[in-house]
Formats: C-alpha cells, structure tokens, sequence
C-alpha cells in the first residue's frame, strides 16, 4: 500500500468513526479517556523504553539539548500526561448544548445545538505528549481525529497510540476514533492536508515554517497561528510598580514561548522613571535590550532596527520603544503584532478600554502579564492551541473552539404560511 491508498483508509475510516462518536455519550468519552490515563500509569516502563529510541535517534541527528528535553517522556512527564486525561475528563462535555432559543410568531422554536467539526487532522513536532492531549480533546469535543507526529518521536507516538487504542476500546468506541499515522514519509503530511471528503480543518503546531508550509498547501480549512510577537505598553497613567513586574514576568517568565512578550512600549512621560529600574532587572536575568534612539538615551542598549520590532525572538532578546502615548503605542501594535496577546499597564479606565476596544488580537490584556494568554489559565482546562485567525477559533483553542453550531428548529406540524 503506497502512502496516498494508505492515508486515503485513515480518512475513511476517520469518517466513518466520527458518525459514531455522535452518538458517544458523555460517560462513554470520559471512561475512555480515564482507561487511556489508566493505560499510561501502567505502560510507563515500555513507554519510556521507546522513548529512548527516539532519544538514541535525535542525538545521532543531532537534536539540541532543547529539542532532546522536549522531546523526552519522563516520570513527571508521564504523570502529567495521564492527570491531563484526567483533567478533561472533567471538563463540562460541550456537544449536545442548546442555547438562543426563542418562539417565533409562525408557531416555530429557534435555536443553536453545538457539535463536533468532524474530522481534526493535527501535524506536530517534537512533543510526543501533544499526541496525548490532541487525542483527548479531540475526543471529549466527538471529533475523530487524525495525529501525524514528528519523525523524531515516531517509537514515542506509536507506543502512546496503543494506549490510546486500549482506552477507546475499553469504552466501546471505535479504535479509529483517534489514529496516530504511522509511516514517517513526509507524503503523508501532503496527503492528509488535502483529503477534503475526510478531514474537515487541520491543525499545525510547531515552528513558523512547518505552519506556512502547511496553511500555503492545504485543501482543507487550517486553524493557525505564525508568530507570537506580544506587546506590552507602559502607560503614561500607570504605577511604576505594577509596571515593573507586568513587563518583567512578561518577558522572563519564559523564553521560547508564543504568548511572551517581545516588544515593550513605553509612554514618554514614563521611561525616564521606569525604564532603568526594568532594565537593571533584564540585566540581572541576562536579557539582551534593544532600543530606539529615546531608549538608548536612558539605558544601555542595543540599536533596534525595524527588522526587530517585526521579529518573534523566543529568547532572552527584548525590543523596547519609547512612545508618545497610547494611540502611538496602538499605531506600533497595529504595523508589527502578530494578532496574538497585547497588554496595556494602566490606572486609567477610559484609556484601558480604548485599549481594549481598539486593539485587533486575539487576547487583550490590561494590567496583566501576555503569559495568562494560555488554554489552562483561561478555565479552558486544556488547548490544543492558540489561533491568530479570525475564523474559525480565535485564542486559545479549547473543547469548544473544537466544535460548531447548527441551528434547530422545532415544531408541532408547523407550517409556513
């Protein structure tokens, strides 16, 4: 069987499990996902043992030590990945839920029931534990789902695919329900971006390149986001303060994460005060600063370039710009922000909800850090992502962003007249 007849059968039968998974109830979704938490714990040991095929593998090809530590299953890891199962067992099952519903004068009854897309097709890299929380949100929201892991962890995914198997099959769903491709051939991934009779929106996560390949060559519907170059403006009314630990955290939190701060933006009347206590505080955690000519005339820095405010570092690296005020600071936003989180620190009501308003991302924040723009801290539980586009998800995607609406209508032999 040649990779296109091969990956033609998983949608066929991605297909033909997500009728069924209509009809899963919300028990049979939670025992599955508690059987698969129960089949981890116990598989630990074969689990790691091909893991670390995967791990002879990356340090032959030369994985760095970033790459190898992401990529490795350990007890903790193990562990986290089972409580998750956990986790979204107990999250509220959204499918089946009616909202709006009204009378219309005609004698009908209006309203929305929310449902499953269908068919998810998730491609991903490096993290074998994605293949567990991709599976578990796919189907607590009653998609199938189609998994293509990265190459690196091929033992790694294969072997948590067993214990995912065991759990729908403990739970009386079918097996197909969740399918974790198997061949490494990179065909695949071009197969199953282009199977719209069987697979209804792809999900890429991984770095930008692996993200413009797929949303340039996909048939079918992409759920994305490219960069995460963040902001945090500074506000002429702010507490120094507060201000001083929002931009702080915002960057040094974490480094190579999508939701950390890249850019800060500071109001002029302000910087001379707090730009040289951050700066001492960046120092200290080894932060390179690089600044306009107004930044580098308060602290030391780096001349930035345009070529930094558009640039996603994903390390200690930190561009800062000195601005007139708040509509400066949006105008900044608005030419360089990758749609994803933007943070306003501010005393000033009127000023905040301008911010607000005004600001086009996917998260907005006032007086708190761009790191809260994550699945877990929004109460989603869990995400299998964060979107940047404007359909069909935006933000953190959760249970619900995985999921629609059709409208029903009701009646009692009811008749247009």
């Amino acid at each position: 069987m040649n990779v296109q007849e091969y990956m033609t059968n998983l949608g066929q039968e991605a297909r033909k499990a997500s009728r069924a998974l209509v009809r899963a109830t919300t028990e049979q979704k939670n025992s599955a996902l508690l059987a698969m938490a129960e089949e981890i714990l116990g598989s630990a040991e074969q689990l790691k043992e091909e893991n670390a095929k995967d791990l002879v593998n990356g340090e032959a090809n030369g994985l760095d030590a970033a790459m190898l530590d992401r990529l490795k299953l350990s007890d903790a890891v193990i562990e986290g990945m089972a409580e998750g199962l956990r986790q979204i067992a107990g999250l509220q099952d959204p499918i089946g839920e009616i909202s709006d519903m009204s009378y219309r004068p005609s004698g009908i009854q209006v309203g929305k029931m929310r449902v499953p897309l269908g068919v998810v097709g998730i491609i991903y890299e490096s993290r074998p534990n994605v293949t567990i929380d991709a599976a578990a949100l796919c189907l607590k929201s009653g998609n199938a789902a189609i998994l293509r892991g990265g190459s690196e962890a091929a033992h790694s995914n294969q072997a948590l695919a067993r214990c995912i198997r065991t759990g729908l099959e403990k739970a009386g769903l079918p097996i197909t329900a969740v399918q974790v491709v198997e061949t490494t051939d990179r065909e695949a991934v071009g197969q199953l971006i282009a199977m719209p009779d069987y697979v209804d929106v792809i999900i890429p996560r991984g770095g930008k390149g692996l993200i413009e390949r797929i949303s340039q060559g996909a048939r079918v519907p992409v759920i994305k986001h490219l960069d995460g170059i963040c902001h945090v403006y500074i506000d002429s009314d702010t507490c120094a303060d507060k201000a001083v630990e929002v931009a702080f955290n915002a960057k040094t939190h974490r480094y190579g994460v999508c939701n950390a701060m890249e850019t800060l933006l500071v109001a002029e009347s302000r910087a001379a005060e707090i730009l040289p206590k951050l700066a001492a505080k960046y120092q200290d955690k080894g932060v390179e600063l690089r600044g306009c000519e107004k930044t580098r005339a308060i602290i030391e820095a780096k001349p930035a370039t345009d070529e930094d405010w558009a640039t996603e570092y994903l390390a200690p690296v930190l561009s800062i710009r000195v601005v007139d005020d708040v509509d400066a600071a949006m105008d900044h936003i608005a030419e360089y922000s990758s749609g994803h989180t933007e943070s306003i620190i501010t005393e000033n009501f009127s000023t905040s909800r301008r911010f607000l308003a005004e600001v086009d991302s996917s998260s907005v924040m006032v007086n708190a850090s761009t790191r809260f723009a994550d699945g877990f801290e929004y109460g989603l539980g869990a995400e299998i992502g964060i979107s940047t586009d404007k359909f069909h998800a935006r933000g953190p995607v959760g249970l619900e962003g995985l999921t629609s609406q059709k409208y029903i209508v009701l009646g009692d032999g009811t008749i247009r007249k």
